[in-house]
């Protein structure tokens, strides 16, 4: 059934198109027009963005950081701190780091719970920053990126306290 769905959805506007008589491949050809040029806006934040986040996972820089804040972070587990400090920065990243955790630990221990929560409360909030605002031409994104931190932090400390008292 759900090999139908697709092409019945195209037929569908094909259809609606013809009956409001619309020339469809113009309309299409439009869009996909648009769609390229929206691409030449994107990759360049994309590739600045990917070459940035590489050069910051390979100094290390992630290890140093959980070595400061184990003594300060003792009440979480150490395995959700990465995860927490790259959620802001990469999606994929974290979706490694929520692997390995659940490979280790499994999805149902405290860990994998902690860690699922912290992924669906918070974003990639500096991915989102430099992609979509760079592709609209915003350069001034005045309180953005702060406000977009703080609802991680607040994202990070309610999965927390949600996870601590239900599990």
């Amino acid at each position: 059934m759900s090999s139908f769905i697709i092409p019945i959805l195209i037929l569908i506007i094909i259809f609606y198109g013809m009956y409001k008589k619309i020339n469809i491949y113009e309309e299409f050809l439009s869009g996909a027009k648009e769609g390229l040029h929206l691409m030449y806006n994107i990759i360049p934040p994309i590739l600045a963005m990917t070459f940035a986040i590489n050069i910051f996972l390979k100094s290390n820089i992630i290890n140093t950081t959980i070595l400061i804040l184990k003594p300060i972070l003792s009440f979480i587990p150490i395995e959700v701190i990465p995860m927490a400090i790259l959620r802001p920065i990469s999606g994929t990243a974290t979706l490694a780091v929520l692997s390995n955790i659940f490979s280790i630990y499994g999805p149902d221990s405290f860990v994998g719970r902690l860690a699922s929560t912290i992924q669906g409360c918070t974003d990639t909030t500096i991915y989102v920053l430099a992609l979509y605002f760079s592709s609209i031409k915003i350069s001034k994104t005045r309180y953005a990126l702060f406000v977009g931190l703080f609802a991680d932090l607040m994202g990070i400390i309610a999965s927390i306290i949600v996870v601590s008292l239900f599990f």
